[in-house]
């Protein structure tokens, strides 16, 4: 029987007078979700962390100050990359968890980050790759396969990784795979980029863009299991961009234009379902609009219900792996092609039989 203890948090209206062993077993869940931190702001935004009994309190005390210390770390690591980089004829977006914290965008108050992401026009990739090259990235290992499928499948280029500060930097040249479903030309989004006030070298993607970007991502990347983090920082932008006037149709509009509809009313009806999140009366009818009707609609809400729980022992139900499985294969056919998706699967399954780890 599921024991999620995590989900329905951020829905409830008091805290729980929970044990100290549901206490433990809340922790363990929202460390494996990557969420520890959000726990500790949620219950702190609420009036409810002097609540917490002393030892789990401790814990998310610790998150919180981790997540403070990563963010000081991101915008060091995006000064960097403006001072290697900057001199280059190319804007430089940053992405995701960068973006939030660049913009001081609401996810970014307890997000912890795995590395940087950034966008770049394809014309320099080249020539960024070379100058952070120079400035102390490196590029790590890779063997022949992984090396085309970056160069020539990839919407991005190898990871860099810079040894002196331990930090990891994604370069992309587009937000979605060049062979897949849901392919977007850079341009398009480059076009109605946001400079930053405080850095005019640095941009990040418009609001409306930011939130595609956010929910083309989780679809296609395929690690539901902690997908609960990304469908987070969506209904916080949501939120945020949401008070604007006109935001909502115009998020519908640009989702049409960039054929990206599928994917968005994918993650606002399982942000609706899973966590509350509600999407205004004037927003609702463009929405339907691009709904995928019937059973594929109903079947993928059940799926991603299924799949956005914590992967964590507690919180498995009958037939949880299997749906986390079918929603991997599913976001490959997103990505690539049918008989790309299956050499490339293969190849990670004798890759895990063989104990060794494949980048991509």
């Amino acid at each position: 029987m599921s024991q999620d203890l995590l989900t329905p948090l951020w829905t409830r209206r008091d805290l729980p007078d929970w044990t100290s062993v549901e206490w433990e077993r809340l922790l363990s869940q929202a460390r494996r979700a990557r969420l520890l931190a959000r726990v500790a702001a949620h219950l702190s935004d609420r009036g409810w962390l002097e609540r917490v009994p002393g030892g789990p309190r401790v814990h998310l005390g610790n998150a919180l100050r981790v997540a403070h210390r990563q963010q000081q770390m991101v915008r060091w690591e995006i000064d960097c990359i403006r001072r290697a980089i900057g001199h280059l004829p190319t804007p430089i977006v940053l992405l995701k968890g960068a973006a939030y914290v660049g913009a001081a965008l609401p996810p970014a108050r307890c997000r912890t980050f795995g590395d940087v992401d950034i966008l770049v026009e394809a014309g320099q990739l080249r020539a960024v790759e070379a100058a952070l090259l120079e400035a102390g990235w490196s590029t790590l290992p890779l063997d022949s396969y992984d090396e085309r499928y970056y160069r020539d499948w990839s919407h991005e280029l190898p990871p860099l990784y810079h040894a002196g500060r331990g930090t990891f930097l994604d370069v992309h040249h587009t937000i979605t795979q060049p062979t897949s479903r849901f392919a977007v030309q850079a341009d398009v989004l480059l076009a109605q980029a946001r400079t930053l006030p405080a850095e005019p070298r640095l941009s990040v993607l418009s609001p409306v863009d930011m939130v595609l970007h956010s929910a083309v991502h989780l679809m296609q990347e395929g690690d539901f299991a902690r997908g609960q983090r990304d469908l987070l920082d969506i209904v916080d932008l949501l939120a945020h961009f949401g008070q604007k006037p006109g935001f909502w149709p115009e998020l519908a509009k640009r989702s049409q234009a960039l054929q990206l509809g599928v994917p968005l009313v994918d993650v606002l009806t399982v942000a609706h379902r899973l966590l509350a999140a509600d999407v205004p009366g004037h927003g609702q009818a463009e929405l339907q609009d691009m709904a995928p009707r019937g059973l594929r609609n109903r079947a993928m809400a059940a799926m991603l219900m299924h799949a956005m729980r914590p992967d964590h022992p507690d919180c498995d139900r009958p037939g949880t792996r299997v749906v986390r499985w079918l929603l991997y294969v599913r976001s490959h056919l997103l990505r690539m092609r049918w008989h790309q998706v299956l050499a490339h699967l293969l190849r990670k399954a004798w890759m895990r039989h063989a104990g060794t780890t494949a980048s991509t």
